[in-house]
């Protein structure tokens, strides 16, 4: 229990909006998903339109938000141009100078690389031999903070595709497109998990990440509180989908990183999904921090590729508080080595748990208030864990640019380091120690491996 509220990831937490709960006011006012059974047209919007007001359209998966009267959800339902609705569900989770350099492929290691075989002990260590060259990774998160030029090269980060969307569920049902917030974010959440993928600056001194070279596209879901709707995480989704279908992004591969996720999947993100999968684009989600009670959505969606989180047993040994960088992870790397935290999301029924990556004690840039100064915190959360797989998926998809969603899962199941149902004693920061035990639900395939997965794409 001290390790979980030490994990400071609170986005997965948050209740989904029911009918039950709304029951006692049939006239009280909603915002809902609706996804129709044919393509949409100005017949179709009129008659809806009769049941609520339509808020946005989202043609390309057949979709709309609308704000509505409670009584109203099951009418809408019947209509038989309706293939399902549902509430919106809950989702949660002034620049500086340019970095010097443009890259930190040569920077220091962290445990966490180390324990999936990115790179080594020390410095100029890189152990797989793609840096993610050539690949966008969008990360949907709560966008940058003010001084990401400070922890990040600018050449990194796709600014002219950086986007925000704001709005949907509760009373406001609409989603809104605000220019620049992207690079204005008051959580640092989304720049803790661009950190993992691209390594950042730790005053002056470079510290390695999975893809250092990888491009990243900051889509702006969640607010400045960490949470959000489904329906916003619905439109980031098309949005970077639909980068990919227009050509704009050239013929490079895409790879989605969700460190978000909530109790109940949504339709019209279901739909969004599909449509981003079939369009060519790779997703990649956190597995959700509810433990014992399930997994989040969208990462327990099949077609995702979930992760759940691990930590190391070195981790605070006595009297040596650098250990996350100074400290070497043992090659090749041993199961017995790793755990799985008491936080991370078990796999229910109807549930897919794919693959386990470090997601205890990961450094990062976190800023807990407004400013120039930077600061670096320990996070702990399946939202630290993802960023790992996503980074290891742009190696691959830099490998093989024609690699699937589909193919990429497989790949990192079929390579994962099994990781057995067990108990282990790790000692925590303040000297005490904690068991940690798991079941073969909350590994999936076990603990992702980026050079056997590399060895075995294509």
């Amino acid at each position: 229990m001290r390790h979980k509220l030490l994990s400071l990831l609170l986005i997965v937490s948050m209740l989904a909006l029911t009918l039950a709960s709304l029951g006692a006011a049939p006239n009280k006012t909603i915002g809902i998903n609706v996804l129709l059974s044919y393509d949409i047209n100005d017949e179709l919007l009129a008659d809806i339109g009769t049941h609520g007001k339509v808020k946005v359209v989202m043609p390309e998966i057949r979709a709309l938000t609308m704000q509505v009267r409670v009584n109203e959800l099951a009418v809408i339902r019947a209509l038989p141009y309706v293939a399902a609705a549902n509430p919106d569900a809950e989702r949660n989770a002034a620049p500086v100078d340019t970095v010097a350099v443009e890259d930190f492929s040569n920077g220091l290691s962290t445990w966490d690389l180390d324990a999936v075989n990115v790179t080594d002990f020390g410095f100029n260590n890189r152990q797989v031999a793609y840096d993610g060259s050539g690949v966008f990774v969008a990360v949907l998160d709560t966008g940058l903070v003010d001084i990401w030029r400070a922890f990040f090269p600018q050449e990194r980060i796709a600014e002219q595709y950086a986007k925000s969307f704001g709005g949907g569920g509760g009373e406001v049902g609409y989603v809104s497109e605000q220019p620049n917030k992207w690079e204005h974010d008051q959580n640092s959440h989304g720049t803790h998990v661009t950190s993992t993928i691209l390594g950042y600056n730790l005053r002056g001194t470079p510290v390695n990440g999975v893809a250092p070279l990888a491009t990243v596209i900051p889509v702006k879901v969640l607010n400045q509180n960490g949470s959000g709707w489904s329906s916003t995480v619905a439109e980031g989704i098309v949005y970077v989908a639909d980068l990919k279908l227009s050509g704009a992004l050239g013929a490079a591969p895409v790879v989605i990183n969700m460190s978000l996720g909530g109790p109940v999947l949504d339709i019209i993100e279901k739909a969004a999904v599909d449509y981003a999968i079939a369009a060519g684009v790779i997703i990649v989600a956190s597995a959700g921090n509810s433990g014992a009670s399930g997994m989040g959505y969208p990462g327990a969606y099949a077609p995702v590729i979930s992760v759940a989180a691990s930590g190391w047993v070195g981790e605070w040994p006595a009297g040596n508080r650098s250990w996350w960088y100074n400290r070497n992870v043992a090659d090749p790397t041993v199961a017995t080595d790793f755990y799985i935290t008491d936080f991370s999301s078990r796999e229910l029924a109807g549930q897919d748990l794919d693959i386990a990556a470090p997601g205890s004690w990961v450094v990062g840039p976190y800023k807990i208030n407004s400013g120039m100064s930077t600061s670096y915190y320990f996070l702990g959360g399946t939202s630290m864990a993802s960023p790992h797989v996503a980074g290891i998926v742009a190696l691959m998809a830099q490998k093989d640019a024609s690699l699937s969603g589909p193919e990429a899962e497989a790949i990192l199941e079929a390579s994962a380091i099994p990781l057995a149902p067990g108990s282990r004693t790790v000692l925590g920061p303040s000297g005490v120690s904690e068991v940690f035990s798991w079941g073969a639900d909350a590994t999936g395939a076990g603990l992702v491996d980026a050079a056997a997965a590399l060895a075995a794409t294509p």
